[in-house]
């Protein structure tokens, strides 16, 4: 991982990590304060995890790697915690499993609070009474555990829609805000220069290990939609007939559409009153110019070869974001409390150059998930933290409308197995030029 590459250990330095601690932190229990604590509890199949869980989990990430090696007296919480909030670090010890972390009555969401609390207090202990020598190793490893928190706020999001989605009445986490709508538009076709470039991070701030060693890479000329795929188009593919063509499909990916009985994208339905989409503001008829989420790998795939062209590469979609002109309408934004959060990806501007780069869906790519060459797991349980799941998953880049602001950027590499759903991903073509 990079963090603080130089890190200063002056008052003003622990002032703003104290600071943006605290701002995380808070983002967390705002993003949790419109559920029940019934809400809390209840994982809808294993790959969610509930909201009481992701708050627990975050906690123990800084009392494991933190505190308890490095804060002298500090005292845990609760030592029943260390199995119950590991997820998948198996340096560190046991764990329970993922799929039954929704059997759990106890801890209650009452108890998690104490320990977010409990833990707060001591973090800002560490931050404020570490030495020098100290502080070298304290504040990169709190930098991971934010942007690790961030993380688990996107997830947070993703989870509890899939959880409200289940209930048979239409529930809501939050009232829909008053959305700006803009006029549907067509897609243009941006060209992309072939070139030998560098992709990867380089350097200075913040970057998860795999998105490390910034490298080279030959890209040939291609184009690349202005755009994201829209729900209006999704329509056409399917009144063509898309989820019934195996000419379309990857093998797996037509394997997984017969055993899934997919038809649509998750959280579509079509009744009476015609196509709805659930969103976290609840059930809302569906808008065709906004883009299309909640569909897997395998469906972007057979899209993209329905429409005449392909998905880009990682390294092509990085390319073109450092090449051409991008319009981010979310560059600069605060965090902000769910109530105040768009929490589904909002039409296309009519804007020239490359929009809807970030903040809207994340994006398939058409890249397996592997090492950059050169790369090095970070030292110690940490190095768990991404090198291991370099097999079976495809990487998505970009960024959602409810990933937090400032956490994503343009070698940020997401990577999830190409027959999930249930994350904000979507996709944008590409063409050999």
């Amino acid at each position: 991982m990079t963090a603080l590459s130089r890190p200063s250990h002056g008052d003003d330095a622990r002032g703003e990590l104290r600071a943006r601690y605290r701002r995380v932190r808070d983002l967390t229990e705002a993003l949790a304060a419109p559920l029940r604590p019934e809400d809390q509890v209840i994982q809808t199949m294993a790959d969610v995890s509930p909201t009481k869980w992701h708050r627990g989990h975050t906690t123990w990430f800084f009392e494991t790697f933190l505190l308890e090696p490095r804060l002298t007296g500090y005292e845990a919480f609760d030592a029943d915690f260390r199995y119950l909030f590991n997820s998948y670090y198996e340096a560190v010890g046991p764990r329970h499993p993922r799929a039954q972390r929704g059997l759990l009555s106890r801890p209650t969401v009452e108890e998690v609070a104490r320990y977010r609390a409990h833990v707060d207090g001591a973090m800002e202990k560490l931050i404020d009474g570490c030495d020098a020598d100290e502080w070298n190793d304290i504040a990169p490893l709190a930098v991971l555990g934010l942007h690790h928190e961030q993380q688990h706020q996107e997830l947070l999001l993703m989870d509890i829609k899939h959880v409200l989605s289940i209930n048979p009445f239409d529930a809501v986490y939050v009232e829909p805000p008053l959305a700006a709508r803009h006029a549907p538009r067509a897609m243009r076709w941006l060209d992309v220069a072939a070139g030998l470039v560098e992709v990867g991070h380089a350097g200075g701030g913040f970057a998860f290990d795999n998105e490390s060693p910034r490298h080279k890479v030959y890209v040939e000329p291609f184009r690349l939609a202005d755009r994201l795929v829209t729900a209006g188009e999704w329509l056409a593919f399917i009144a063509d007939d898309g989820y019934r063509r195996p000419e379309l499909w990857l093998s797996d990916g037509w394997y997984a559409v017969q055993e899934h009985e997919w038809r649509a994208p998750l959280y579509w339905r079509d009744d009476a009153d015609g196509w709805s989409v659930f969103t976290l503001n609840g059930w809302r008829p569906l808008a065709p110019d906004e883009p299309v989420v909640h569909v897997s790998h395998y469906e972007a795939d057979a899209f993209a070869r329905w429409s005449g062209a392909r998905l880009p590469t990682e390294n092509e979609w990085e390319h073109a974001v450092a090449s051409l002109d991008t319009v981010d309408p979310r560059a600069g934004l605060p965090d902000t409390a769910p109530r105040r959060a768009r929490l589904h990806p909002g039409p296309a501007p009519e804007s020239p150059g490359l929009v809807q780069a970030s903040g809207e869906v994340w994006q398939w790519t058409a890249s397996a998930y592997l090492p950059y060459p050169r790369f090095t797991p970070a030292a110690g349980a940490v190095g768990e933290y991404n090198g291991k799941f370099m097999s079976g998953q495809m990487v998505l880049r970009g960024g959602a409308c409810v990933t937090p602001a400032g956490h994503a950027r343009a070698t940020y590499r997401n990577f999830f197995p190409p027959a999930s759903r249930w994350m904000f991903g979507g996709l944008r073509l590409a063409a050999d030029a």
